[in-house]
């Protein structure tokens, strides 16, 4: 495919004009630091372990110094790994699987637990509906990803029992300027700019504005017909004296996609059930049985506001004010399963829903470096304040609508599906006010060893109003409220200046079933928080005079209280099930010359139920010992990147998945599945560079998630090519 031509897209046509206004500013010139670096070609180094990161500690640790398995993908990551978007930048993240099926894009499965019991943050930020609302964005806007595996309560709130997922984007910063144009091709176009200017001033009393736009256009099998999304950043840094800064940021996203595809159905036995491993007609796999005006769409605002003040060498204080709006809509008919022997493909759950959510919050946190004993003992301390609303508008028809070929459906529109209209009739709205007070300690204790801990206290209060027929199980009014304590208690030892060994004591408290932002009288009742808890082990180190590193981690969670079908009737349901993992994850770099880096992670997970019973039919069956659907056993990747000039760079990747099942009964599952890809660069000129990246060389028919009728295809073999320019 050709690059986009902005005359056929007139948000690009916005964007074209933006980008000649800003170059012809008198500042424009060559983009120098970090950012520079970060669009190089070359492979980015190792000694990732001396980075600090903001997502494994609010006291600013290295990766050295964290009693936890923390990674960070820099930007020069993303770049080196073609990541198209925040999902795939998840490849290098060891443990993780995950998939962007329409209901859930924002699936991702962590140590054993599943989104609800994973916080996605954006900037720090959880919007406490992670499995739909992270959904994954283009990567242009990013400059990190940085993850925690196991509880990380104590760090951002509720939810987390499996880990926490920060995606970081760019901003205004005093790296330098930056000028930087993207034009790509292939099976998605993008055009993305991304400026920097110095307005008044110099050094620490300067003003800098960043500016970041990007606009796609381009789907693949495993999002719809049609994809369009565009996205837009501003940041303004400002002084406010020669101690205290203040950051401005603003960022609106666009996403809508047309036909999404919600799956492929699967083939039955002669029985018509679907049993053992899972299979796929081949004929089906391109087909989408999707109303052909099937919509997906999201449009989202976050503007944040960042005061950063240094009162005093030792004593610094941040506070960031923020607000988040959004719009989801869906009109999809969503459910297709094959019936009369496999000869016909029955369609029904049509469904009309909309999200409308907005979420405020101040957080304010206080860095102290002190010394108790002579010895360095640094402090933070702060509080989390935030009020979450969403109204959700649902219309649901289950159907059956009709029956059609499986290799030639037949076109349907969603408003003539019978019982649906265009109507948005509210159905709940969940208000959630949580108040929060933190504190961290890390404590160097001799000998090598320092002690860390933390620990956060939260105030939950939740409101839901039933604007529907009201029920026994459906209140016009349901409250409740909670107060959760989590903590970490984590001991790091210097076996030597390079190598470390640590052990770690971490908790979390998330809902018993679903999330608080949709959650209601049905699922919580009079229920706590689930309590989850971690003892994880774990050593760090570099090796071969710092050009290579490695790090090992065990760890082992039991989460608590979740919900359960009481076992002696089943119209009731308890808080007292139970759910466990335990497993190793190991991760590794390594530059063994100047023109070749090697990389790789490996993790086994064995993750089930300890107490969990469900309704089948009029009876209730224990699933102690199952294995939770869609969690992988194994998870592994690698890749070889290859610099024979300074200018040319070519890497290969390999990841794999493991045996997963469908659902919670074990009965239905998916074999595991191995992917390559390739990436190559090559800068042209000093500031020119032209990338290509091939993921899913070999075009393996995959599922990405798998259901007990239908599965999600992963993406099949897609090229992207891109062109970037510095000036």
């Amino acid at each position: 495919m050709t690059p986009i031509s902005p005359i056929a897209h007139p948000r690009l046509t916005t964007l074209s004009l933006a980008l000649l206004a800003l170059l012809n500013t008198p500042t424009a010139q060559a983009q120098s630091g970090d950012d520079a670096q970060r669009v190089e070609i070359s492979a980015s180094a190792p000694l990732k372990l001396n980075q600090r990161t903001s997502s494994g500690s609010r006291l600013g640790l290295t990766l050295r110094e964290t009693p936890a398995s923390v990674s960070v993908l820099s930007r020069a990551d993303l770049e080196a790994a073609g990541a198209i978007d925040t999902q795939d930048a998840l490849n290098g993240i060891a443990g993780v699987s995950y998939s962007a099926q329409p209901g859930a894009a924002g699936s991702v499965f962590y140590r054993g637990f599943g989104s609800s019991s994973l916080a996605q943050l954006y900037n720090g930020i959880s919007v406490q509906y992670d499995a739909i609302a992270a959904r994954p964005i283009d990567s242009w806007l990013v400059d990190r990803v940085e993850a925690i595996g196991g509880p990380s309560s104590f760090l951002n709130g509720s939810g987390a029992v499996g880990g926490s997922i920060n995606v970081i984007t760019k901003i205004a910063d005093r790296r330098g300027e930056l000028s930087q144009l993207r034009v790509g091709g292939g099976d998605q176009r993008q055009l993305a700019l991304s400026l920097q200017r110095s307005l008044a001033g110099t050094g620490e009393t300067g003003q800098v504005l960043r500016l970041d736009l990007n606009a796609t256009r381009g789907a693949q099998r495993s999002q719809g017909h049609d994809r369009d999304t565009w996205q837009a950043a501003l940041s303004w840094l400002a002084p406010i004296s020669s101690r205290i800064s203040h950051t401005l940021s603003w960022e609106q996203q666009h996403e809508k996609v047309t036909q999404p595809y919600w799956g492929t159905p699967l083939l039955k036995n002669s029985s018509g059930t679907v049993l053992g491993q899972v299979q796929v007609d081949p004929r089906t796999v391109d087909v989408n049985y999707n109303v052909v005006d099937g919509r997906y769409q999201q449009d989202l605002r976050w503007l944040r506001s960042i005061v950063q003040a240094e009162l005093s060498p030792a004593l610094h204080a941040s506070h960031t004010l923020y607000g988040y709006d959004a719009l989801r809509d869906y009109e999809n008919v969503e459910v297709y399963s094959f019936v009369n022997n496999n000869r016909q493909v029955q369609r029904s759950s049509a469904l009309l829903q909309r999200h409308d959510q907005q979420v405020w919050g101040s957080r304010g946190e206080l860095t102290l470096a002190s010394s108790l004993g002579g010895l360095q003992s640094d402090f933070a301390f702060g509080w989390d304040w935030s009020y979450n609303r969403q109204t959700r508008f649902p219309l649901s028809v289950s159907g059956p609508f009709d029956t059609t070929d499986p290799y030639t459906p037949a076109d349907t529109r969603f408003l003539s599906t019978p019982g649906i209209s265009q109507t948005y009739t509210p159905g709940a709205t969940n208000r959630l006010h949580t108040v929060a007070l933190f504190a961290e300690n890390r404590s160097r204790l001799g000998a090598g060893w320092a002690l860390t801990s933390a620990l956060r206290a939260d105030h939950i209060n939740l409101g839901v109003s039933n604007h529907r027929t009201v029920t026994a199980s459906n209140p016009a009014l349901f409250e409740t409220s909670f107060k959760p304590v989590t903590g970490r208690l984590g001991l790091v030892k210097d076996l030597s200046p390079a190598w470390q060994v640590y052990a770690q004591y971490s908790t979390a408290a998330d809902p018993p079933s679903g999330v608080l932002a949709t959650a209601g009288f049905s699922t919580l009742r009079n229920f706590d928080l689930t309590t989850g808890r971690q003892l994880e082990l774990g050593s760090k180190g570099s090796f071969d005079g710092g050009r290579g590193e490695a790090s090992v981690a065990l760890y082992q969670i039991v989460r608590k209280n979740l919900s359960i079908t009481d076992p002696n009737d089943r119209t009731q349901v308890i808080p007292v099930g139970q759910q466990s993992s335990r497993g190793v994850e190991l991760t590794a770099r390594w530059r063994p010359m100047p023109a070749w880096q090697l990389a790789g992670h490996a993790s086994y997970t064995d993750a089930r139920y300890d107490n969990f019973v469900e309704t089948v039919g009029s009876s209730t069956v224990s699933r102690a010992g199952n294995t939770p659907s869609n969690t992988p056993d194994w998870v592994a990747g690698l890749s070889a990147t290859w610099q024979p000039v300074q200018t040319v760079s070519l890497a290969l990747d390999w990841r794999h998945v493991g045996k997963r099942y469908a659902d919670n009964a074990n009965t239905v599952w998916d074999a595991a599945y191995d992917l390559l890809g390739l990436n190559a660069s090559w800068q042209v000129q000093p500031r020119s560079t032209l990338r290509a990246r091939v993921a899913n060389l070999t075009d393996k028919t995959y599922a990405a998630t798998v259901g007990s009728n239908l599965v999600y295809l992963g993406a099949p073999r897609t090229l992207q090519l891109s062109a970037d320019w510095q000036f």
